[in-house]
């Protein structure tokens, strides 16, 4: 006896290919993994059905799955903090001399986040100076170093927050990330203000009568700009850029905050990418003091 009511194909899950699309994909079947997958982006590069630039985005998103927060945080001992007790000024220069818009506030030790202070919210101060910083404060997002990047990105998307402190298994602070550091996953390293082209300057006037001096910019430029004489304590050494050769005079691949004096200049490292420094500041030695 037939069945009454017989059982119906889900539209959902009905097979819509033509018999031609399922004997093309049988004789050229689609990729197993991601490692093959990769392999055909780059072939349709080479066959010019992609460019260049989508090739490497869609490349970044599917490596992206794999990775987590811990992979790409700023480690907690190259953090840049501020004080919650330190006075206005001392805020203030920390602000400008590290060029970040975001900043964990601490209250103690550097474990107690108390929040993040955004850079712009100073200005308030300047209008209503009976503010309390405290008052300036926006809420910390914690998250687990474990915490995978493509689940990142959409809590950044949701909650409209920049920045997380990332935490490890025990609790304890471990670093931060930012919504810029999961981007440069998928699209290759974000220019910034700091970033120029190389027919652009390398030397500029700071406010307080300091320079903020281009890390590949020219030694002799460098020395010529400030009157000095710019040599490596080993003579046998020569280099074409002052990044590179503060660099080999500090012994080590400087870090951001990292300050180093040499022929009567003392040079602040504002900023690095890639293993190098792209920014100092630099001054005669003693006008910090002068300056206050």
């Amino acid at each position: 006896m037939s069945d009454p009511h017989p059982a119906r194909v889900s539209p959902e899950k009905e097979d819509k290919r033509t018999f031609l699309q399922k004997i093309a994909e049988f004789i050229h079947p689609g990729p197993d993994s991601k490692a093959e997958l990769i392999e055909t982006l780059a072939e349709a590069e080479d066959n010019d059905i992609i460019g260049a630039d989508s090739r490497v985005m869609l490349e970044g998103v599917l490596r992206m799955a794999e990775l987590t927060a811990g992979d790409v945080m700023v480690a907690a001992p190259r953090m840049d903090l501020i004080n919650i007790d330190s006075p206005y000024d001392e805020i203030l220069h920390t602000v400008i001399d590290t060029a970040h818009s975001r900043f964990p506030v601490v209250e103690g030790d550097r474990e107690n986040i108390i929040g993040i202070l955004l850079a712009k919210d100073l200005l308030k101060l300047q209008r209503a100076p009976e503010l309390n910083i405290r008052a300036l404060l926006r809420p910390a997002v914690f998250v687990p170093e474990t915490k995978g990047l493509n689940d990142l990105l959409r809590e950044f998307r949701g909650n409209r927050n920049h920045l997380a402190i990332v935490i490890d298994e025990f609790g304890r602070v471990a670093g931060l990330i930012t919504i810029e550091d999961v981007l440069e996953q998928i699209v290759g390293e974000i220019e910034d203000e700091f970033d120029i082209d190389e027919d652009e300057g390398d030397i500029f006037g700071l406010a307080d009568r300091t320079y903020r001096v281009s890390g590949d910019t020219s030694i002799e430029r460098v020395g010529e700009a400030f009157g000095v004489t710019l040599e490596p304590k080993d003579a046998d050494q020569d280099f074409d850029t002052i990044g590179g050769l503060i660099a080999h005079e500090m012994g080590h691949v400087p870090k951001r905050g990292e300050h180093y004096t040499l022929s009567g200049l003392n040079f602040v490292v504002l900023h690095t990418k890639g293993g190098a420094v792209r920014w100092f500041k630099v001054s005669p030695v003693g006008l910090d003091d002068a300056t206050g």
